[in-house]
């Protein structure tokens, strides 16, 4: 599930190992371009990219929210052109803290693809550890035979969210900074707050701000105050960060969190 750049660095210097497909998914949400710049200039020997609105969202509508799920069929069809199948790791990396690339390591495990990890440290340790990066475009030797397999169990949507909103038996959680979910600031969305019942758990808290994720106890120990007998129900903006409290909750060992991929974009379409 997550990896160190030594693992992976070492991982392909071994030419028996068989292929991994390493994807960059660098993005920014104030400079939509500049994740594919980063990449142009210069990325991790045979990585693909993915962008964010390009790839691994579809567009968006008058509900759904800022960044709705990409067409299986699509992303699918994109993972088979990389040569993926049913028996490949992928490896999925970022410079945001797992911002963007949890996105796909959940979308990966949506489509019922489990060999999937993310790179601890993201592009700039990698670099900082003294290994070689190019400018040079993969070449796949041949299109992987990749199905999505839906998992329609790993998310909820709008009615669900508000059938739960005083269940016992769930737990709603905001992934978003605490000022944008006590509604002081809201730099993206045209509405401020949260969803009612909702409790706050940044993002942010899964990693250090180098971008390597906490060490298993810690996550556990953020996760202590959620009783493991409600069923965890995540979102965030825009459900792509909401991503990351869904990897902190599996390494934490609680199981069946959900995706609410329209999030407060959505809620507040309504």
């Amino acid at each position: 599930m997550i990896i160190t750049a030594t693992w992976l660095h070492d991982y392909l210097e071994l030419a028996s190992n068989p292929p991994v497909t390493i994807v960059d998914c660098r993005f920014a949400l104030g400079d939509a371009d500049l994740g594919r710049k980063q990449y142009e200039t210069a990325h991790l020997p045979g990585a693909h990219y993915l962008d964010l609105n390009r790839d691994l969202s579809s567009l968006a509508g008058v509900h759904g929210g800022r960044h709705p799920l990409p067409d299986d069929r699509v992303l699918g069809g994109k993972l088979a052109a990389m040569g993926i199948d049913r028996d490949t790791l992928v490896v999925a990396y970022d410079d945001s803290r797992f911002g963007f690339a949890a996105r796909l390591w959940w979308l990966l495990r949506y489509y019922g693809h489990d060999r999937v990890a993310l790179l601890d440290g993201g592009y700039t340790n990698w670099v900082k550890a003294g290994y070689a990066v190019n400018e040079e475009l993969p070449v796949v030797a041949a299109v992987g035979n990749f199905q999505p397999q839906i998992q329609s169990g790993a998310i909820v949507d709008i009615d669900k969210v508000r059938s739960i909103q005083n269940s016992p038996a769930h737990v709603l959680i905001d992934s978003r900074e605490p000022d944008r979910y006590l509604g002081n600031t809201e730099p993206i969305d045209r509405v401020a707050g949260h969803i009612p019942s909702a409790v706050n758990y940044p993002w942010q808290g899964v990693s250090t701000p180098e971008g390597f994720v906490l060490p298993i106890e810690a996550q556990r120990q953020r996760w202590a105050a959620i009783s493991p007998d409600l069923a965890p129900i995540v979102y965030c903006g825009s459900g792509v960060t909401a991503c990351i409290n869904l990897l902190s909750l599996e390494l934490a060992g609680i199981p069946g969190g959900k995706l609410y991929p329209g999030s407060w974009s959505d809620w507040i379409s309504y």
